[in-house]
């Protein structure tokens, strides 16, 4: 039995589909490291940083499935992509930090060339879709990047490692002093 279709035409080219798909992994990747991390965060008494990344673990879960639902209505089909060697151990609070940092600015790295491939094809309406990706990478990498910093700032002799911990938790609510826009911070 042929596949029946609501309709065969479609505005999104099979190009871009297969971008927005790559950025899915991105946005699935990042899901699935943030809970490794909180995970084990959580196993170590960083209960705010745990909570955190319990949090932006499902923040990330909700970029990608924004990006599901936009290929899906413009005629595509999005992929759920497999995702593996998620990293579980790690050396220190701090190396999870700059885990995230680095891996943030690969997110917006990944961003910018789509972006640029939706302009440069003139698929503005795609283009103008991941507009708010553009904004949400510029405000998590802030974020990660603050969250880097906290350890240079507090240092990790003593009870520093137990404040940095507490700030973790202050930053995702102090965005906007941080110079974020409000409404965004997520990581």
């Amino acid at each position: 039995m042929a596949k029946q279709f609501i309709t065969s035409k479609r505005s999104l080219s099979e190009e871009t589909e297969k971008k927005l798909n790559k950025q899915i992994l991105m946005e699935g990747l990042s899901s699935a490291s943030y809970l490794s991390m909180a995970s084990w965060c959580d196993t170590r008494g960083y209960i705010k940083s745990a909570q955190f990344l319990y949090n932006h673990s499902e923040e990330e879960r909700q970029h990608m499935l924004k990006l599901f639902a936009y290929i899906n209505n413009a005629g595509g089909h999005a992929l759920q992509p497999e995702i593996t060697n998620i990293k579980h151990e790690f050396g220190s609070l701090r190396e999870v930090f700059e885990d995230i940092l680095a891996h943030e600015i690969a997110v917006t790295k990944s961003i910018n060339e789509l972006v640029e491939h939706c302009f440069n094809s003139k698929d503005f309406t795609t283009f103008n879709f991941l507009q708010w990706y553009v904004t949400e990478q510029r405000e998590e990498e802030t974020l990660a990047r603050r969250a880097v910093e906290l350890f240079d700032i507090i240092g990790e002799e003593g009870i520093g490692l137990w404040t940095i911990d507490q700030e973790i938790a202050k930053l995702e609510n102090n965005g906007t002093e941080t110079g974020l826009e409000s409404g965004g911070g997520e990581m």
